[in-house]
């Protein structure tokens, strides 16, 4: 997910520039600095909770993370960087979600005007500023405890969180905390050489939140429990754009437990004592629905209007270079084809959840708080208070995938509003079902494709003309003024506008469809179709022209080493080229997404009634920096095994206007039993670290459809696999 399109690497840290601060948090040291173009405006003044690196009198070192943790990583890779500077123990480092105060927490790969966590970003935002803000309260730790023992500081060593002097003098960081925190903060602080890092590309330096997760401890939003808390169920409409017409609340109150019925914006909230009640009660309620604005229309009718667009000159160029129209009229050869992608849903396996409590002027709510300055502003409307009285605690959150980063605070508005409906008299936890978030949520928009691409006698690309045709995820949002562009929004041609491959005329147009199914980013946002698209016309050029795929994608990637490196790095762990065992067959994909490129190889092993596993997929990655390196191939695994489910089965349809698939049982992510065995190489880099979140997901598809055609000698171009193979 990336709300703010930015190229990661195109950033020169070394021109980074922080004001640099610390306070005496009670006692203890508390080290902040303000990000570069944050608006100093709209954020809150310095307090207890701004700081990055906190140092308690009982030796613990609280890192207050700017990017939420939604399985992914972040907090241990946030932890890594400020322990390497710090030369802090792992055993005392605590980290914990920060909201509420952009000059501290703004994303540096968004300019640093907003905080949120998206786009495989989290890293390269947090690379400089955290290790700098460990590296600044290791100085004072070590300028404070060189007045207290009246010798040269650069005679003491700090490590595993203990200052010491060769004299005997020894404390640790909780027992120096507060006189560090009376120090004078450097005016500039330097960085360890990279061949001195310890924790950064380390392989042993162990998550932090693993024994929470595999023991039960860990805490999400869903089990948030306060004295006195209300749950909530809200009965939204069947259609999207429906609203309420009236509705009865009585067989709801009849039932035990349920305290109140309310009307919100977006339905009608049954609040009860616990989930029970307010499921059993929101069974009952009788709701009548104004369905005059509402979408009708099914999976099927959107592709054949969309197919019908797709015929057309595309109503935005979203980028042109050389003679299309005159090159293809020259091609000796022209390969067409239509690709058809369904909506797709998140399926996190922690649904939509949040819980707010007005206390006094103060509005606390809980949540996965994935755009939290988004989401203050949006609380504090509703509920008639100032944003810096809107205390946000980020929450650990069991999957994301884009869901939790809505432009209208969604689950965050519900909950408020509920809150506020029944009078502020209780805390209110309003929780979806996982039929609520199948049926109600946000999805991966429906697309189509239409490409045309022009070859010379020798095989040769002379022409591309790409067509797309889909809802704009971010027209209608208050992101469109800044990031939609002549009707360009780059979230659904990225990955063919700016392809790397060499194509001398080239043209790539969208259609922006107009449509009432509401649309949100999704694990890779645009580059889950656009990636597929590419990579298997590229692969079908190459063996309509009797060329090695793996060398014509050499060929048109000359001018760019760090793809060929990735490329050539997968080939040769695969053994490209040599002879398969019988039944198996392979395809290959490469893809840059987030500032990090991918290439995988997939092989696939054929059954007798045309069935087909994936049994290996071999992964290189250049992700610049790789902080955690076994982190990175988590990354790429699970992305793997995600874009993996969306191609063979995954498919989000309607049949007018109501969604068809309500859980796992009717909408199937990938099972375990169909996770191939990975392999993932990383190539070396001391370039600053780009997303892995995302980078995984977009190059499995088309590697298998790639694998598939070299099977049968057919390309899948309507996905999923399921009803692409039938059709």
């Amino acid at each position: 997910m990336l709300p703010l399109k930015v190229r990661p690497l195109t950033f020169k840290p070394n021109r980074r520039q922080f004001l640099i601060g610390a306070a005496a948090a009670g006692a203890g040291l508390s080290v902040s600095f303000r990000v570069p173009g944050a608006r100093a405006e709209s954020a809150v003044e310095p307090n207890p909770f701004n700081a990055y690196v906190t140092i308690a009198p009982d030796n613990t070192v609280t890192i207050l993370s700017a990017h939420m943790d939604m399985g992914q990583g972040s907090y241990h890779g946030i932890a890594t960087l400020v322990a390497e500077e710090l030369e802090a123990d792992r055993d005392q480092l605590v980290v914990i979600g920060a909201a509420g105060n952009p000059k501290l927490y703004g994303n540096v790969a968004w300019g640093g005007v907003a905080q949120g966590t998206g786009g495989s970003s989290a890293m390269f935002s947090s690379f400089d500023r955290y290790r700098k803000a460990g590296a600044l309260a290791r100085t004072m730790l070590v300028n404070a405890a060189a007045k207290q023992w009246n010798v040269p500081a650069s005679e003491i060593t700090v490590e595993k969180g203990v200052l010491s002097h060769a004299g005997g003098k020894r404390a640790t960081f909780g027992e120096m905390a507060d006189a560090a925190g009376k120090e004078a903060v450097p005016a500039e602080v330097a960085l360890k050489p990279r061949q001195q890092w310890k924790l950064i590309g380390s392989e042993q330096f162990r998550r932090l939140d693993s024994r929470d997760k595999s023991t039960g401890q860990q805490q999400f939003t869903i089990d948030v429990t306060l004295p006195g808390m209300l749950t909530a169920m809200v009965a939204h409409p069947p259609l999207f754009g429906a609203t309420v017409k009236s509705f009865d609340a009585a067989p709801a109150k009849a039932v035990k437990g349920v305290v109140d019925v309310v009307q919100i914006a977006r339905g009608v909230a049954v609040v009860a004592e616990n989930t029970w009640a307010a499921m059993q009660g929101r069974e009952v309620l009788t709701v009548e629905w104004d369905d005059s604005a509402a979408e009708k229309r099914g999976s099927a009718d959107l592709f054949a209007a969309y197919l019908k667009q797709a015929d057309q000159p595309g109503e935005a160029v979203a980028a042109t270079r050389g003679d299309v129209d005159g090159a293809m009229a020259k091609a000796a050869k022209v390969i067409e084809a239509t690709y058809q992608f369904p909506y797709l849903a998140h399926a996190a396996l922690e649904p939509m959840d949040a819980v707010a409590h007005k206390n006094g002027d103060v509005l606390e709510i809980w949540g996965g708080h994935q755009m939290p300055d988004l989401y203050q502003a949006v609380a504090a409307q509703i509920a008639g208070v100032q944003p810096e009285n809107v205390r946000l605690h980020v929450m650990k959150t069991g999957g994301g995938f884009g869901r939790r980063a809505v432009t209208d605070a969604d689950i965050i508005a519900e909950a408020v509003e509920t809150a506020k409906a029944i009078g502020w008299r209780a805390p209110v936890k309003v929780l979806w079902t996982r039929e609520d978030d199948m049926r109600g949520g946000r999805y991966r928009p429906l697309f189509v494709h239409k490409v045309k691409v022009g070859l010379d006698e020798s095989g040769n690309i002379l022409a591309w003309q790409h067509r797309q045709v889909g809802q704009s995820i971010l027209i209608g949002t208050p992101f469109e003024a800044m990031l939609v562009k002549d009707g360009i929004d780059a979230t659904s041609v990225e990955g063919v506008s700016d392809t790397r491959y060499a194509v001398e005329n080239f043209r790539s147009e969208i259609v922006n469809a107009k449509v009432g199914v509401p649309v949100l980013w999704w694990r890779s946002v645009g580059h889950t179709h656009t990636a597929y698209v590419m990579e298997t016309m590229i692969d079908d050029i190459a063996r309509q022209t009797g060329k090695d795929p793996v060398a014509l994608r050499r060929a048109l990637l000359k001018d760019h080493p760090r793809h060929l490196a990735v490329l050539d790095l997968a080939a040769e762990k695969a053994e490209w080229g040599k002879e398969m065992p019988q039944g198996v067959f392979r395809g290959v994909a490469l893809h840059e997404s987030f500032g990090t490129v991918v290439a995988e190889i997939a092989d696939i092993r054929m059954s007798d009634n045309g069935a087909f596993k994936v049994e290996r997929v071999v992964c290189a990655v250049d992700c610049g920096t790789a902080i955690n390196p076994d982190q990175v191939r988590a990354q790429m695994e699970g992305g793997i095994g995600f874009g993996l489910g969306s191609v063979l089965h995954e498919e989000l349809s309607l049949t007018q206007g109501q969604v068809d698939q309500t859980n796992y049982d009717s909408y199937l992510p990938l099972r375990i039993d169909e996770m191939p065995k990975v392999e993932t190489y990383i190539v070396p880099s001391e370039a600053p670290p780009s997303g892995v979140g995302e980078p995984g997901v977009p190059p499995i598809g088309p590697a298998v459809a790639n694998a598939l055609a070299a099977a049968t000698g057919k390309h899948v171009r309507i996905l999923p696999f399921a009803k692409g193979l039938a059709a």
